[in-house]
């Protein structure tokens, strides 16, 4: 079987679709991390944010490549949790009569819509901060070294109270949605043993807490003036 023909097989599966939805979305939460990392760099102030954007935009050609692969990344993940929902359907055309789940925690049966949200969040993500199109007179400022003013455009974001909120929300639930599908992505890999429930257990919450913290505190900031 050629390894094309075999990889789409594969996909088209229960169980390779819920591997790659694995190992796609584990990766999404790594650079999830490494992004909420990059954005405390605000706390230090003007100087250390622009000159990690700068150092972000000097990559060149290999900048493209990682946004290449990254959108691929998230493009697959997409791609695998609908097929998991065609599957799914396929398996059971008809609805329970009442549906009261036992085990399914609510971030766990609200997956599928707090993805959805998360997804129009990274479209407008997008479109503020990359594209430049909700404040367009913070855009591609420079600072007095003649770099791209990105802790200027932050700051400018953030001291509006809407844009605030909206993030505060969008946040939370990529917080949940990937804490969430963290624990179930290893287990879908094989990687969870009874022995580690309870490791388990906290690794969710604590993942939460950690994204959403680390998210939320730089924009909390300038909001409160602190940063400005």
């Amino acid at each position: 079987m050629r390894p094309v023909s075999w990889f789409f097989t594969y996909v088209r599966s229960s169980i390779g679709a819920k591997q790659v939805m694995a190992l796609t979305g584990l990766g999404l939460v790594l650079f999830a991390i490494v992004h909420m990392l990059g954005h405390l760099g605000v706390l230090i102030g003007r100087d250390t944010y622009n000159d990690y954007a700068a150092t972000l935009q000097g990559l060149g050609a290999l900048k493209w490549i990682t946004r290449g692969g990254l959108l691929a990344i998230f493009v697959l993940h997409v791609a695998m949790a609908l097929r998991l929902v065609a599957l799914n359907r396929a398996a059971r055309p008809v609805k329970y009569a009442v549906y009261r789940p036992t085990r399914a925690s609510a971030a766990g049966r609200s997956m599928a819509w707090t993805g959805v949200i998360v997804l129009a969040f990274i479209v407008y993500h997008l479109i503020h901060f990359t594209f430049g199109l909700v404040q367009p007179e913070a855009f591609h400022r420079l600072d007095d070294a003649k770099r791209i003013d990105a802790y200027g455009m932050f700051v400018h974001g953030f001291q509006s109270l809407p844009i605030y909120v909206s993030y505060l929300i969008a946040i939370a639930l990529l917080s949940v949605h990937l804490a969430h599908g963290a624990v179930s992505w290893l287990q879908s890999l094989g990687m969870r043993h009874p022995k580690y429930d309870r490791l388990f257990a906290a690794f969710g919450p604590g993942l939460t807490a950690i994204l959403f913290v680390g998210y939320m505190v730089p924009p909390t900031a300038v909001l409160l003036g602190i940063v400005n």
